[in-house]
């Protein structure tokens, strides 16, 4: 009996092969199918193995809203390293269903943004806080903040930008 390791690289291979190809969308169907197939197989122990592909985000189920951004860019200026930026990017709930920021985040781990918890209203106004420690940066610096929420499309993008200059000594 193959192993469920074999089984899932065999399918993978197909699916890749059958994408790449400019076959038939049936051949790529085929091979996904191959693929998600063997999501229910079960390790040798006995247990379920979970299979995972990768997904992008998609149109959010249910009802969905507009977001608009006061500003999509807040330039800090120039910063000595080591400093902590922080900013609040405000948007407005332009639809006419509340909005619900599922995620925000950034690239990066000195980037921390943190999401209103509430539904915004339609109408109302909130906010994503975003904190910029410059601590080990320098130079120019752009930070690009993701936020995912009930809208089309489903994630907006927002920036912190500014200069870090080293500290002297």
């Amino acid at each position: 009996m193959k192993s469920f390791a074999s089984i899932l690289f065999l399918a993978f291979g197909l699916f890749v092969v059958a994408c790449k190809s400019d076959s038939s969308s049936e051949a790529r169907d085929e091979a996904r199918e191959a693929l998600e197939s063997n999501a229910a197989s079960t390790s040798p122990a006995g247990e379920a193995t979970p299979v995972t592909t990768p997904s992008t985000p998609a149109i959010p189920a249910g009802p969905t809203t507009s977001i608009q951004w006061m500003e999509d860019e807040f330039d800090f200026g120039t910063v000595s390293e080591g400093e902590v930026v922080t900013h609040v990017f405000k948007f407005k709930n332009t639809g006419s269903e509340p909005l619900i920021v599922t995620d925000a985040r950034s690239t990066c781990g000195c980037t921390v943004p943190k999401k209103p918890t509430d539904p915004v209203a339609p109408g109302e106004t909130g906010e994503i806080s975003v904190e910029f420690n410059s601590r080990g940066k320098s130079g120019t610096q752009s930070k690009p903040i993701t936020v995912t929420a009930n809208t089309n499309p489903a994630q907006t993008k927002v920036t912190l930008k500014g200069e870090v200059v080293k500290k002297e000594g």
